[in-house]
């Protein structure tokens, strides 16, 4: 039986710029940094040679891995989300625009501006899609706002 999600994981391509958008940026705690032992990588990838270096950020509710693989070196991927297999993270926030802006104001990169949600579980509030250093797509949404 599955108890709960343990955490999401990510292949990066330098992951010191990673944890510092996600750390810096994003405000989540880097709560481990370590190389692994490719005897274990490569026997739980299935990757031969795997050389593994981890970072755990604890975002509010989730815990994010990041992981660059030292070698052998992996294939950039297209992660436009339309293409199969590609996801996204997804966070909660209290309130949207000031967020935007002030990521937007650091460079992060953005599908569109804010907009509000037509449809579904979260209709009336409000989200955008962002992407990380390595074009992972991340939603922030603000939920409808209650009316008295």
């Amino acid at each position: 039986m599955i108890l709960r999600t343990n955490h999401t994981s990510f292949t990066v391509s330098d992951l010191d710029r990673s944890i510092a958008f996600y750390r810096d940026l994003l405000g989540f705690e880097l709560i481990s940094l370590a190389t692994r032992d490719p005897a274990f990588s490569s026997k739980i990838t299935g990757i031969a040679g795997a050389h593994l270096k981890v970072a755990y950020l604890q975002a509010p509710g989730h815990r994010i891995e990041l992981i660059q693989y030292l070698s052998p070196p992996g294939k950039k991927l297209d992660l436009s989300t339309h293409n199969i297999g590609c996801g996204h993270l997804a966070f909660d926030v209290d309130d949207l625009r000031p967020i935007y802006e002030r990521l937007k104001s650091k460079g992060v990169l953005f599908k569109s501006e804010p907009v509000e949600i037509p449809a579904g579980p979260n209709r009336g509030g409000m989200a955008v899609y962002c992407t990380d250093p390595d074009g992972v797509t991340i939603e922030l949404i603000q939920a409808p706002i209650a009316k008295a």
